[in-house]
């Protein structure tokens, strides 16, 4: 895999009729840190792809001018239904969702709301076997916790009467070098059982890393995977997080994540692209999903 990409961070990665969309977070080089001028003030960008190493930016596929929202816009993810391609969105710490015909957007809102009024960011779907939508979140306050609701049928609004508490960050040892967060949730649905996918510290620290927990039902209780992280810094890339997967054929799958810049220079960070697969357990216990990262080119 050639890697890095391109700028930016917290990608979401789509297959989708045989090509590869990315949509980071825009990064701003010479912002401080801890600002919520950090990052794109004003929408997504999309990046298509035939083969995972030729990237080309096809402009923005969400602009602030169409949504609710201002600035700092991150961490976008999307499902489809029906031709349709529904986006959740973060901006300004607070959830929107909104609508496109097309991949490469342009994503719009009829109604300029949030989806909820709380701070909540990195918004994830589950589509279930059944057609039941979840989103998955992260909460706000007292540390970055993460949650999921199940949607109404148009995707337009969730169930808080369904809300649930499902992953903190800070039992287990990979989690704990920086701040007590939980977020940039994404599942996949593995022989019955729900992986959760997480990144912990906070995404300044170059400890920034991958983990997950494992549940039978999509709103729990989890239980975290013993062999955390399953995807963490080396010598030359660190702070590796904030994911994204796309199955591209049976048991194969790819990761989107970011790293810092370099392991002296936290940002702009950069968009990296890694196999991903489960295995079994020699020792008779549910598949570990593996990602084979972080690799460089």
């Amino acid at each position: 895999m050639k890697n890095p990409l391109f700028l930016g961070a917290d990608p979401y990665i789509l297959y989708w009729e045989g090509k590869y969309y990315i949509y980071p977070t825009t990064q701003t080089p010479d912002a401080p840190l801890n600002s919520l001028t950090d990052t794109a003030t004003d929408g997504y960008k999309v990046y298509v792809s035939e083969d995972l190493e030729n990237w080309e930016c096809k402009g923005y596929a969400l602009h602030c001018e169409d949504v609710k929202g201002d600035k700092c816009f991150w961490a976008p993810e999307m499902t489809v239904r029906d031709g349709k391609f529904y986006m959740v969105y973060t901006a300004e710490e607070h959830l929107g969702i909104a609508v496109s015909d097309s991949p490469l957007g342009p994503f719009k809102q009829q109604e300029k709301r949030w989806l909820i009024e709380d701070r909540a960011i990195d918004g994830h779907f589950l589509v279930d076997d059944d057609g039941t939508t979840y989103l998955y979140y992260v909460r706000l306050g007292g540390g970055n916790k993460i949650y999921a609701a199940k949607m109404t049928d148009d995707l337009m609004d969730l169930d808080l009467e369904s809300e649930q508490l499902l992953v903190v960050a800070g039992d287990q040892q990979w989690e704990t070098y920086d701040c007590r967060v939980a977020e940039g949730p994404f599942v996949i649905k593995h022989n019955g059982l729900y992986y959760l996918t997480y990144s912990s510290n906070h995404t300044r620290s170059p400890y920034y890393a991958i983990g997950y927990a494992v549940s039978k039902s999509p709103l729990g209780p989890f239980e975290k995977f013993a062999g955390n992280p399953i995807l963490s810094r080396t010598e030359t890339v660190v702070g590796v997080g904030h994911h994204s997967f796309a199955m591209i054929g049976e048991n194969k799958w790819v990761c989107a994540y970011h790293s810092h810049f370099s392991p002296e220079q936290f940002k702009p960070r950069k968009v990296r692209v890694d196999y991903a697969e489960f295995v079994k357990d020699e020792k008779g216990g549910d598949d570990i999903l593996v990602i084979n990262g972080p690799t460089e080119d």
